[in-house]
């Protein structure tokens, strides 16, 4: 099992910078993807950003250039940042950090239990 704590939400204004941590413990060795998810009132949840064990990062078109995904790793734990630059009121979501680790032939999928992020006007 991979357990997923999240911190760094809040309240922002448009314009305005947040970093999201996600601190993953358990069979973190496991892990081969971690990510943000962000789900919106009455939208389903999207990917937002993701990065490999390998290091590759994938965005969402609506958050690139704006949004960097990193991870740092020690014995312990991985912890995954998302910093949000030039926030818009559209970012306004909660922020779900994701894990995935293979399964054959699935995929164990974990989740965080959400952060809330809302950018005013």
């Amino acid at each position: 099992q991979v357990q997923l704590v999240e911190s760094g939400g809040g309240l922002v204004q448009s314009g305005g910078s947040l970093r999201l941590s996600c601190a993953a413990s358990g069979r973190i060795f496991s892990i081969n993807v971690m990510g943000w998810y962000r789900q919106a009132p009455g939208k389903q949840r999207e990917l937002v950003a993701s990065i490999t064990r390998g290091g590759s990062t994938n965005y969402a078109d609506s958050v690139k250039g704006r949004f960097t995904i990193s991870i740092s790793r020690d014995n312990a734990k991985n912890t995954v940042y998302l910093q949000m630059n030039s926030l818009k009121p559209e970012d306004t979501a909660v922020y779900y950090c994701n894990a995935e680790s293979p399964n054959p032939p699935f995929t164990s999928k974990y989740w965080g239990q959400g952060t809330q992020v809302t950018v005013s006007s």
